[in-house]
């Protein structure tokens, strides 16, 4: 699944998945989007971290055509203080940065 899904699953289902990775997801909508995925994204975020997500990791490229809104999600978490890893990388959104993210990640999952 990749990170769009995981991260608003993730958000649906909190007592489902304690491990998120979001390798540069598609995350916050702008203000032409009307879709059900998007409601509630505060109310719903909270739910995940009071259920006391283990791991929540996102991962993206400097020059991804998602790294503002990558930035502003992380602004988000930090103000409701969501604790995530952060993986800031060279490039954009690509395999390259996919399987870097992925060889980063998998290993925390066995912690």
């Amino acid at each position: 699944m990749g990170g769009y899904h995981s991260s608003h699953i993730s958000r649906y289902y909190p007592n489902t998945f304690d491990y998120v990775g979001l390798f540069s997801a598609a995350i916050v909508p702008d203000k032409n989007m009307k879709s059900k995925v998007y409601e509630n994204i505060d109310e719903t975020l909270l739910k995940q971290k009071q259920n006391g997500c283990k791991l929540y990791w996102i991962g993206i490229g400097k020059e991804d055509f998602l790294y503002r809104a990558n930035t502003d999600y992380r602004k988000k978490l930090d103000a409701m203080d969501f604790k995530y890893i952060y993986r800031e990388s060279e490039g954009g959104h690509t395999w390259r940065n996919w399987r870097i993210y992925l060889s980063e990640f998998l290993p925390l999952l066995f912690n």
